[in-house]
Formats: C-alpha cells, sequence, structure tokens
C-alpha cells in the first residue's frame, strides 16, 4: 500500500490520517459520555458537578503529555520528509522517556496539593467530597493518562495510524465497562468513574508499549526504547518543546477558562452547573471530531513541509477545513433540533432538561467555526511556528474568553456566560482566517531560502 504520505489522491490521504484519529478521539468521547451517564444514573447533581469541575484538572494532565507528544509529532513528521529517519527515532526516544518523567512528577505534585487544586477547580461543601475523591485517583493515574495521550501523536507520526487509534480505543473501551461496574453494581459514584478513567489509560499504556517492543524486534529504527539521551541533536530538543508548549496551552488555557466558567456558573448553583456539564459534554460530539481531523493532518502537512511540497500543503487544508466546517453545520443543525432530547438520554428532571437542551442550543452554534480554528492551529504546530499556535491559543482562551465571560455574565446572566464560547469562536474564525492568508503570501519567499540551503548543502 502506498505510504499515507505519499497518497496522490489527496482526499483519500486525508481520510486515511482523519478518520481514525477522528475515532479516536470519538471513542474519548464515549468514555466522558459514559462517566456522565452512569453518574447520572445516581440522580445526584452534586455528583454530576464533581465530574464536571474535575474535566479540566484531567485535560491540563493530558495537556503535559501534548508537550512532548505534540512537540515530537511535529518534529518527527518533518524529520521523516526530509529523510532523517535515524534523527526521527532519537527524538521518539526523548519524547517517550520525557513524558514518563513528566507523569510521575505530575501525579506527586497532584497528589500533595489535592485539596488545594479541588478549590481551585471549583468545589464548595455540597460536592467538595466527590471532587477530592476523582481527583485522587486521575492523580495516581497520572503517568499512564500522559504516556497514552502522549503515544497517540507519536505514532501518528511515524505512520502508524492504525495503531495509534487501536491503543486509544482500546484504553476508552475498558474505561466504559468499569465505568458500569464500578458506579453501577459497586456504587463508587464519582471516585468509581475516575479509577476507570486511569485503569484504562494503564491498559492503553501497555498495548503502546507491547507495539514498540513488536516494532524494536522488526528493526524498526524509529522505536529504539533506550532509556538515555545520547545522540540528541542540537536544537532537537528546542524543536519539540517549542511546538509542544504551544500546543500544550491550548489544553492548559481551555482548562483554565472551564474553570472560570465554572467558578461563574457555580453562582447559580449545582444544577446550573450539571446542565452545562452535560450540555458541554453532548457538545463535545463534533469539537472532538475536529480536533482528530485536525491532529490526523498534522503529520501530513509537516512531512509536505518537510519535503518541500507547498502546493500539497494548501490543497490539505483547503479540503480539510470545507470537510471541519460541513462537518459542524451537521451537528448544529441536529442539536438545535434535538436538544431537549439529547439531554433527557441523561436527566429526569423536566427543569433541568430544559436547561440543559437550552445551553446546548447556545455552545452548539460555535461548531461550524472549528473547521476553520482547529485546522489553522494544526497547521502552524505542523510548520514548527510556535508564534503564530500560540497566538491564537492566547486569543481563544485568555484575551477574549475570559473577559467575555466576565462581561456577557454582567450583561444576561447564566445565559450570558453559557454564550461567551460561541461569541469568541466567531471572532477567533477572523482572526484564524488572517493569520493563515499572512501565511500563504509568506512561504514563497520561504520556499525559495529553504532552496538555496538545499542547494549549498548538496554542493
Amino acid at each position: 500500500m502506498t505510504s499515507v504520505f505519499e497518497e496522490s489522491n489527496l482526499s483519500k490521504s486525508i481520510f486515511r490520517v482523519g478518520v481514525p484519529a477522528m475515532l479516536g478521539q470519538l471513542t474519548t468521547l464515549i468514555y466522558n459520555l459514559a462517566d456522565t451517564f452512569f453518574v447520572s444514573l445516581t440522580q445526584e447533581p452534586a455528583m454530576i458537578a464533581a465530574v464536571t469541575l474535575c474535566t479540566p484538572i484531567l485535560l491540563i494532565i493530558m495537556s503535559v503529555a501534548c508537550v512532548f507528544g505534540m512537540g515530537g509529532s511535529s518534529v518527527i513528521a518533518r524529520m521523516l520528509g526530509e529523510g532523517r529517519r535515524e534523527s526521527a527515532g532519537r527524538t521518539m526516544n526523548f519524547c517517550t522517556w520525557a513524558i514518563v518523567l513528566s507523569g510521575v512528577a505530575a501525579a506527586g505534585a497532584g497528589l500533595v496539593f489535592l485539596p488545594e487544586i479541588a478549590v481551585v477547580a471549583g468545589a464548595d461543601g455540597e460536592n467538595m467530597a466527590y471532587t477530592r475523591d476523582y481527583l485522587f485517583y486521575v492523580f495516581c493515574g497520572a503517568p499512564f493518562i500522559m504516556l497514552s495521550n502522549g503515544f497517540v501523536h507519536l505514532f501518528r507520526s511515524a505512520g502508524l495510524i492504525r495503531e495509534s487509534t487501536v491503543g486509544l480505543m482500546l484504553g476508552n473501551g475498558v474505561n466504559i465497562v468499569l465505568d458500569y461496574l464500578f458506579i453501577i453494581p459497586l456504587g463508587w459514584g464519582a471516585a468509581g468513574a475516575a479509577a476507570a478513567t486511569a485503569l484504562g489509560f494503564f491498559c492503553s499504556t501497555v498495548y503502546y508499549f507491547l507495539r514498540m517492543a513488536g516494532e524494536c524486534r522488526r528493526g524498526n529504527g524509529l522505536f529504539p526504547l533506550r532509556p538515555r539521551l545520547r545522540g540528541l541533536e542540537r536544537g532537537m530538543v528546542g524543536g519539540v518543546v517549542g511546538i509542544g508548549i504551544p500546543g500544550a496551552l491550548i489544553t492548559v488555557l481551555m482548562s483554565v477558562a472551564n474553570i472560570v466558567l465554572n467558578n461563574y456558573i457555580s453562582i447559580y448553583g449545582s444544577d446550573a452547573v450539571a446542565s452545562y456539564g452535560i450540555a458541554y459534554k453532548i457538545d463535545m460530539v463534533p469539537i472532538m471530531l475536529l480536533v482528530g481531523l485536525s491532529q490526523g493532518i498534522t503529520p501530513l502537512i509537516g512531512y509536505a513541509c518537510g519535503a518541500g511540497q507547498t502546493r500539497r500543503m494548501a490543497d490539505t487544508m483547503r479540503l480539510s477545513m470545507g470537510y471541519g466546517i460541513l462537518l459542524g453545520a451537521c451537528f448544529t443543525l441536529l442539536f438545535l433540533a434535538a436538544g431537549r432530547q439529547l439531554a433527557g438520554v441523561f436527566l429526569h428532571e423536566e427543569a433541568l432538561i430544559g436547561q440543559t437542551g437550552r445551553f446546548l442550543g447556545i455552545l452548539c452554534l460555535s461548531a461550524p467555526t472549528l473547521g476553520v480554528i482547529n485546522m489553522v492551529t494544526a497547521y502552524f504546530q505542523a510548520l514548527g511556528k510556535a508564534a503564530q499556535s500560540l497566538a491564537i491559543t492566547l486569543m481563544r482562551n485568555a484575551v477574549l474568553f475570559i473577559p467575555a465571560v466576565m462581561l456577557l455574565n454582567h450583561l444576561w446572566g447564566l445565559s450570558g456566560v453559557i454564550a461567551a464560547q460561541p461569541v469568541v469562536e466567531a471572532v477567533l474564525t477572523l482572526v484564524c482566517a488572517a493569520l493563515y492568508g499572512l501565511e500563504l503570501r509568506r512561504q514563497p519567499a520561504e520556499e525559495g531560502a529553504r532552496t538555496v540551503r538545499r542547494s549549498h548543502s548538496e554542493a
């Protein structure tokens, strides 16, 4: 089979990398919905609220892995495009062991400062105990949560698209089964949901290491699995971290923004937090699918950049943005038409169902814009353009979102707080389109400079 990076039919190439990544993200979403669904069967709004409050903390843990997972993926894909396979293997080795050390550090820090973290997350007397129980198991599983999320990106950059998706789906499948077992028969509530999450990521991590060991036995130099840092090239670590930090900040700042949002929503009580939590989880369906599509095309763009295929990069972006906008629009129409029915799957009180359906109708308005925002962000990450990627991240979650939450809360109360997301995404879409347009105009000069450097090196 033709390499996915060299497939002549570009739409087929996008689907070969995009669909598995989207399926992987979809299973992640299904386990998140399973958490919420099984916890909602307890008919305890405070417990549902605790799971909602802990979600940003879980995302922050995952984001640390993105420093080396997404950063490493971008560097590795460009190295492979340039034909530097041995350098790509050393980069893979560095990223793997950096994630291991980061995971151990995150687990230790989280367990030591667990009570303080629960307060920062927005927990109060009504849901504090549930929040602390959930966080305890999440921090115990932090090394495996981080390794699993890092390997998803690293495997894709090495062309192991199917293996990347299988590992993600395996962990999420185990999580869903254990969700039911721990929450329903055993009655562990929020703690059971968190324990299922940690064990699911543990199983996923074991699978990835077994696959890496198999690649080593077959002589695949991309997976050396040696716990040593000798042979690192100058600039490689900086390249990984320089791209990885903006990529991780996307999740970190989004989580910080959600913590601010949760604190504002909690002013209106646990019922409001529970309603928003369920509406947000449902709205995560298009969000996660579009995240998967953007993550899938990142290695394609990185490889094309390393190989000097400027036209292929532009065509990949054009098609991917078109598919993303269309997918987002379909979900917006679905949620506007069936928001109350979807809320009724998770809730039983008519007042909460109505409120959740209204929240979902507001949140879903931003789905089509993600087809532009996510793809442009992925584009800059793939090219190693840390400044532009960081600018989009800061605009989205700090410069625009937090002030929007404060202002709209003042103007329209709870509905205004919920509306902050679609308002900000609409503005950011225009910003991303402008940044991408500037980059396209700048590319001919940069491509000429790269050609000169190649000629000099060949001489």
